[in-house]
């Protein structure tokens, strides 16, 4: 087989999707591997990294029609689409929910695997979860972001001068990067808070060090949110209202928030809102990591620092996986192979083989045999 990948041209991606180590896994496994002339370089990966590691070097269009499976970061255009084979395989991370190239992939009878839907539940489906892999650096960076934008360090110093005191950072939504952020702040230094929807969070928030926002819920509430399997749930008016006071005073009180809650198929849930924010201390910062949908601060601009009027930062961090290219690129190009190699059957002579029986193939393909598999929200 013939697999490869073209440059991302969207803006804020510096991501490639098969880098010259995973190109080696690949020929290694029986195939072939064409990459788009500089393809690789916002990750630092030139184009002799790859001939090097047995990959050819080709334009775009000749990759897109060669090969037998496209890997992508985002999605790909209409013009690209129509340059592909029917046949074809295209994975990557599509944001399924919001891609308006559904139909133009099945009519170009695509077979297109969106990495989000990964049923992150099971075990054997762990070393392809993009989305962790991604948010674990993602939950990093923010710190680090808020920690250039804040005009005061964020441990506590003692000094001649006097004593500076620690920062106080706040945490929205205790996910893979809620958690990564928890850790990176805690080692700088800060004083850590977080909340989440999930009640099994508590322990996971407490055993990095941060101190969990407790928002009481009744028995059934527990057991409704028990029964998600570890993803949100929909909680009850009167939860979200004390919820809403917990979160407002803590924010309020904050020098730091990064928040990171996002739902598949939807707008980001409003978390932090005007009445709090214009409660916050001049020089706050808020890093909103679901800016690209829709935000969880009330006035973030995805792509864009806003400044409020009692001077407050709020920066709409619209990918920052992208902002660590050559980590990001590494540990998505090691998700792709493995689900590569999953499309392969060993016993029969390593035939490619779709098979939407199985429940990872089954849960990504969102188009196949000219038709959009996708159950729209």
């Amino acid at each position: 087989m013939i697999i490869g990948t073209i440059q991302a041209k969207q803006a804020f991606e510096g991501r490639v999707a098969i880098t010259p180590d995973s190109v080696k896994k690949l020929i290694k496994l029986g195939h072939e591997v064409i990459i788009e002339s500089g393809a690789g370089q916002h990750a630092y990966y030139d184009d002799i990294a790859y001939l090097n590691a047995g990959a050819k070097v080709a334009s775009e269009s000749e990759v897109l029609s060669q090969s037998n499976i496209i890997c992508v970061v985002q999605n790909l255009t209409a013009e690209q689409i129509a340059q592909l084979s029917a046949g074809s395989i295209v994975i990557g991370m599509l944001d399924p929910y919001r891609n308006d190239q559904l139909d133009n992939y099945a009519q170009q009878g695509v077979t297109a695997y969106a990495m989000e839907l990964l049923p992150r539940t099971l075990s054997r489906a762990q070393n392809m979860d993009v989305l962790s892999s991604q948010a674990n650096l993602a939950g990093y960076k923010a710190v680090l972001m808020a920690a250039n934008e804040y005009a005061r360090p964020f441990p506590m110093f003692m000094t001649s001068a006097g004593t500076v005191k620690p920062a106080k950072v706040v945490i929205l939504g205790v996910g893979v990067a809620g958690l990564q952020a928890i850790a990176t702040a805690k080692r700088l230094g800060a004083v850590v808070e977080a909340s989440d929807l999930r009640p099994a969070a508590k322990e996971q928030v407490e055993s990095l060090g941060g101190k969990w926002l407790d928002v009481p819920m009744s028995d059934e509430e527990k057991e409704k949110a028990k029964s998600t399997g570890g993803y949100a749930w929909t909680p009850s008016e009167q939860y979200m209202k004390d919820q809403a006071a917990v979160v407002d005073k803590a924010v309020s009180n904050a020098d730091i928030v990064i928040t990171t809650a996002q739902i598949p198929g939807r707008n980001a849930p409003r978390l932090v809102h005007k009445m709090t924010l214009d409660k916050m201390k001049a020089g706050s910062v808020l890093i909103d990591m679901a800016a690209s949908s829709g935000g969880n601060v009330e006035g973030t601009v995805s792509g864009e620092t806003i400044i409020t009027e009692n001077g407050v930062r709020i920066i709409g961090a619209a990918n920052i996986p992208a902002s660590l290219a050559a980590q990001s690129s590494d540990l998505y190009a090691n998700n792709l192979v493995n689900f590569i190699t999953t499309l392969f059957d060993k016993d029969n002579n390593n035939a490619l083989t779709v098979n939407l029986e199985d429940e990872i193939q089954g849960a990504l393909a969102v188009t196949h045999s000219g038709e959009v598999r996708l159950q729209r929200r």
